[in-house]
């Protein structure tokens, strides 16, 4: 079994825009924001509204995810949720095949 390594790999992405109006109001309806409160045991989170496409590990992208969003991975104030592949379903994206979204812990 070989393993390849991945130099360079573009994660960008567009959305149009009533597929990320359908996926935002998926990710802040009531009973998600409810789940993710339980799943990270905090009174309330906020939808950053901010995305991004999980990239290949690398030496450059260390933790999976594009460099400039590190910085929420090592906050305790923040976290990294997967987009359930429910909700990309019915926003209707399918290209990118993954996406994370940053949630802001309330204390």
């Amino acid at each position: 079994m070989r393993l390849k390594i991945v130099q360079n790999f573009d994660g960008s992405f567009t959305l149009e825009p009533q597929v990320k109006e359908t996926l935002f109001q998926l990710l802040t309806s009531e009973a998600f924001l409810k789940q993710i409160c339980q799943n990270l045991q905090c009174e309330k989170v906020e939808f950053t509204e901010l995305l991004f496409q999980p990239v290949p590990y690398s030496l450059a992208t260390p933790k999976g995810m594009p460099a400039a969003f590190e910085k929420y991975h090592e906050s305790d104030d923040y976290a990294i949720i997967n987009v359930p592949p429910n909700f990309m379903f019915k926003a209707k994206i399918f290209n990118p095949s993954r996406l994370c979204v940053i949630y802001k812990k309330i204390k």
